[in-house]
């Protein structure tokens, strides 16, 4: 897919600080971009738009470059002990995507230059941790592949866990610009799940990311590059013609990917389609013609932290979506490794 340029840039002024700020800075120096230095809470000012669904349009070509305060991490289950982040936000428009009740008057992308305190809090996280083996994720809050044509930044995170025994390093993505990952010391620490669904729902609802074959084919070089290779199957959606399709989507993996090349087993995450009320909103306000399907009477409540509650499928569908799944990924991936339904 195209490489995603924004249409303007903020930069915090402490960013300019770090070499990577100064490298991001000359990197725009010749690029059809609006340009602007102001502090990080001036950014919304910067975002045209008159109704809700302009100023998200804009926000998701909107990049922030700023200077991460918060070094704390947060516990990150069941994906990993830890989380941090190298970006917040993603250029990619999903219209069932989870930030929009998370980050929902902070779409704009924010990228961290303040690189050596980030790695610097993670050594101090696993010594928290009694230096056991921890593992940390990367991409909660953003999709760093997406912009690292931008700044580098997942490359030299990558390399950086390379070099560390007592940590591993999981990152996830729907974009397919793998190229400058390949040659990396990577040490098989880092993890790497590319987020995948049927050729439905890629179409259909994640725009702007890449697309089924891209994935794939993206896929296939990050195992063939021996990095230990996973897939979150997320969110999975019933439909018509569903079965078929992921039937689809597991034939494929299972004739493209190559995923002895690491010497570890191939993973799965698999989530089904949620929404929440709030989200629900959202997507309304941003994508009036959405084809999802979150009508209330179709779904169950299930409780989640903070007493928050999310429409999930009712037990039985739910029950037949994971063994539908869990049965074609056994059949193509014996050792594979099915790590979490939700």
């Amino acid at each position: 897919m195209k490489l995603f340029m924004p249409d303007r840039v903020v930069f915090d002024p402490p960013s300019l600080r770090y070499p990577l700020g100064e490298k991001i800075y000359g990197y725009f120096q010749d690029k059809d971009v609006e340009v602007i230095k102001a502090p990080l809470q001036k950014v919304a000012g910067f975002i045209p738009g008159t109704t809700a669904g302009a100023k998200y349009a804009s926000s998701k070509k909107t990049l922030a470059v700023t200077v991460k305060k918060s070094l704390k991490l947060d516990v990150c289950r069941p994906s990993a002990d830890f989380e941090f982040s190298l970006v917040t936000g993603c250029p990619g428009n999903c219209e069932y995507c989870y930030l929009y009740t998370t980050q929902s008057s902070k779409l704009y992308l924010r990228t961290y230059v303040n690189l050596e305190e980030i790695f610097t809090s993670i050594r101090e996280h696993i010594v928290k941790n009694g230096n056991r083996l921890t593992t940390f994720e990367v991409a909660s809050a953003g999709d760093p592949l997406a912009i690292e044509h931008i700044t580098g930044s997942l490359s030299k995170t990558v390399e950086f866990f390379g070099e560390l025994e007592n940590a591993r390093l999981r990152v996830v993505t729907k974009f397919d610009n793998v190229d400058p990952l390949l040659t990396l010391r990577h040490n098989g620490h880092t993890r790497f799940r590319v987020s995948i669904n049927s050729r439905y729902v890629i179409d259909s609802f994640e725009h702007t990311t890449a697309g089924f074959d891209e994935r794939i084919d993206a896929a296939s070089k990050i195992a063939d590059a021996g990095y230990p290779i996973g897939f979150i199957v997320a969110p999975i959606m019933v439909y018509d013609r569903w079965e078929k399709e992921y039937l689809e989507l597991f034939d494929r993996l299972k004739r493209q990917i190559n995923t002895g090349k690491s010497g570890e087993p191939v993973t799965f995450e698999l989530i089904q389609h949620r929404f929440t009320p709030a989200a629900k909103k959202f997507i309304l306000e941003r994508f009036p013609n959405t084809k999802l399907d979150m009508e209330e009477s179709r779904r169950v409540l299930k409780w989640g932290k903070f007493g928050r509650f999310k429409y999930v499928y009712p037990a039985e569908t739910a029950s037949h979506i994971k063994e539908y799944i869990q049965t074609l990924i056994s059949e193509r991936f014996p050792g594979a490794v099915i790590e979490y339904f939700t």
